[in-house]
């Protein structure tokens, strides 16, 4: 069932011109990725969809009595009232009895007959009303978004930035929408904050567009990608990955088509300015008709061209000695409580380190610490190597004087280039024309984030503390980061949620778990296998605190502390109600989930038949003299072509969900 029509849409700011003519639909279980480089819409088209904005040309419909969520990067919240309100703020009945409920308490207190009375009556009210068992939902939802039982009572006053936006995505979940819009909703969010949202949202029946620079979060969730432009608007049946490939076929098919068309007009000009006067006279001039009618096919639009043109290039630095950091016995505690304590790291020349773990942890500590930028009470001894040349990349992007110009902030480093010399160096980064002359504090995040990375590369450098770089940055800078970073000759320390980057960038992955920082060799993606690998037996357990000095050992008695762990918890008795309850709702998603798998094996089944049925016709009608009719012939081969995609990649999702279903009925077919 269609719960969103998308016709013709067109939106602008004066002469800039956004997109036109942008047309699609989204049905309940449907989930698309909305991309394209920053400033080209997205977010403008997510409101155009939330009547925040009324469009230049076209229509939005949404099907009567669709509930609808919209997560801002915004973070729009109540300036008043505490974390359960704002989860509650979508049902104002439940809302409305809590607030009389708590009032009634307070006034129970008296011990008076009539106030008892109230608070029994109202209690029974809210029990009636469903409020328990939706308070109950809510305070499971909140745990996976990161807050605690005690977080529920706190003031929204009170929440710290990356709070906030966990709320706003949390609020908009809690009301179980029809419709979702989603806008960077990994903003904020750890990795396994994010793993648990990709699965959460899997599960819902809900319709849902997503913007997002989180490849990895995109292939997961959703099997449609959209590609927003300035003049066109493509739509494909695919993961963001396998879209990527995708388009670069279509691009190219489409540009030598234009070219055919191109050379052919040519050829047909040449003949008629020889002839237009001469005995083929009749001949020219039929060929011009012929020519005025023709549809010129234009050559594609390539939305990520002008993106893909930033230049991340390391001045080169001098060779820094093989030994860049020996830490020793790190400790860090903020604000009571201990973040970590007795980590020792070695870190040797081209080594690339990324640190993950949840939010609050202490990551960023521990790269100050690293980076010589801890604070006094901070605990242990960081030696620094020979010949270092270092730099630091903050996420909150300190390094930027807010009323500086791109220019000025260039020149603040180095001042022997002029103007001209800094407004070339900023065009690298995707600055052109009158924006190097403006000031920072009307630039987007991801302008921010592109202007410090070029402060830190104009200088030499050989030892990088980044925190955060991706945050901010589209989808094309981002890449271009990590194939500058996986062959940058020095080494790298860096905190990151993208797992995408950290998989292409990373040799070592420093991972805070439990209180605890342990070392795993090579990147995300063998972290995670590392993970789930069987450990030896607890009684082989050792020495606890691995030194990577001797890393073949600290990975085993690393490995053996999480077993015994692990042993504990699950010698500790029966499940709790709330285990219980969290194992139900995960059997119930993947069963909603595997219906609609088969559901959709069948739809593609008719569709792939009745697609190569079609393809047949068409492709007799191709073996056809066209007659010299151009346009038309041209014609049948666009529609030939793209109906042969539509066809390839049902195919590949139908044999993609085939296996899928195999390896879960085996799956069954064990458990049984």
């Amino acid at each position: 069932m269609t719960v969103l029509q998308v016709s013709g849409l067109g939106f602008g700011y004066g002469a800039n011109q956004l997109f036109q003519g942008v047309t699609f639909s989204i049905a309940l279980g449907e989930r698309a990725a909305l991309v394209a480089p920053n400033g080209a819409g997205k977010s403008t088209l997510l409101r155009l969809i939330a009547r925040e904005l009324v469009p230049d040309a076209g229509s939005v419909v949404i099907k009567r009595g669709t509930r609808v969520a919209y997560v801002r990067q915004s973070h729009e919240l109540p300036k008043v009232g505490t974390v359960l309100e704002a989860f509650l703020s979508g049902f104002e009945e439940i809302l409305g009895l809590r607030r009389e409920l708590d009032e009634a308490s307070h006034a129970a207190a008296s011990g008076t007959k009539e106030a008892l009375d109230r608070l029994a009556n109202v209690t029974d009210r809210y029990h009636l009303a469903g409020g328990d068992t939706l308070e109950r939902r809510i305070e499971m939802l909140a745990s996976h978004l990161g807050f605690s039982h005690e977080d529920m009572g706190r003031a929204l006053g009170s929440l710290s930035g990356g709070e906030r936006g966990r709320l706003h995505l949390g609020v908009a979940l809690a009301n179980e929408p029809d419709l979702i819009l989603l806008d960077e909703p990994t903003n904020h969010l750890d990795i396994e904050t994010i793993s648990w949202l990709e699965r959460h949202l899997a599960g819902l029946s809900s319709a849902m567009l997503v913007v997002s620079h989180d490849r990895a979060f995109l292939d997961a969730l959703c099997p449609i990608t959209m590609e927003l432009g300035r003049r066109s608007f493509r739509v494909y049946p695919l993961s963001y990955s396998r879209y990527a490939e995708a388009r670069e076929e279509d691009l190219e098919r489409e540009r030598e088509l234009a070219e055919r068309q191109e050379a052919f007009v040519a050829k047909t000009e040449e003949f008629i300015r020889r002839n237009i006067a001469g005995q083929k006279t009749k001949q020219a001039q039929s060929r011009r008709k012929m020519l005025d009618k023709l549809e010129t096919i234009d050559r594609p639009e390539d939305v990520w061209a002008r993106a893909e043109k930033v230049a991340f290039r390391f001045v080169q630095a001098p060779r820094s000695g093989d030994i860049v950091l020996d830490a020793r016995g790190l400790a860090a505690e903020r604000g009571g409580r201990q973040l970590f304590s007795g980590f020792d790291l070695l870190v040797r020349r081209g080594e690339r380190i990324g640190v993950l773990g949840p939010n609050g942890c202490g990551k960023s500590t521990l790269l100050k610490i690293l980076a010589g930028r801890g604070a006094e009470e901070d605990e242990g001894e960081v030696k620094r190597g020979t010949n270092l040349c270092e730099g630091y990349f903050d996420q909150h992007l300190g390094s930027l004087d807010p009323n500086k110009t791109a220019v000025d902030e260039i020149r603040s480093v180095r001042g022997d280039m002029n103007v001209d010399a800094a407004r070339q160096y900023l065009a690298r980064f995707r600055f052109y024309g009158d924006d190097t002359l403006r000031k920072v504090e009307g630039f987007s995040g991801g302008e921010r984030s592109r202007l410090a990375l070029g402060k830190l590369l104009l200088e030499p450098r050989n030892l990088l503390f980044l925190d955060e770089p991706t945050n901010h940055l589209d989808i094309p800078a981002a890449e271009i980061l990590e194939e500058a970073l996986a062959s940058f000759e020095g080494s790298v320390l860096l905190v990151s949620h993208d797992r995408r980057f950290l998989d292409a960038v990373t040799t070592r992955i420093c991972a805070f778990s439990g209180g605890k920082i342990e070392l795993f060799p090579g990147g995300y993606r063998d972290f995670q296998a590392s993970l789930s690998r069987p450990s030896v037996a607890p009684e082989e357990d050792g020495e606890a605190n691995g030194d990577e000095r001797s890393l073949e050992d600290g990975r085993s008695k690393r490995a053996v502390k999480r077993s015994a762990s692990t042993v504990l918890t699950q010698a500790k008795g029966p499940e709790s109600p709330l285990d219980k309850k969290r194992a139900f709702e995960a059997e119930k998603a993947a069963s909603r989930a595997l219906e609609r798998k088969r559901k959709r094996v069948k739809e593609l089944e008719e569709e792939i038949a009745k697609g190569e049925a079609e393809l047949g016709r068409m492709r007799e009608a191709l073996k056809g003299d066209p007659g010299g009719d151009w346009e038309k012939l041209a014609k049948m081969v666009a529609e030939e072509q793209a109906l042969a995609k539509r066809v390839d990649a049902a195919m590949t999702e139908w044999m993609t969900l085939g296996e899928e279903l195999a390896a879960e009925d085996v799956q069954q077919g064990r458990t049984a």
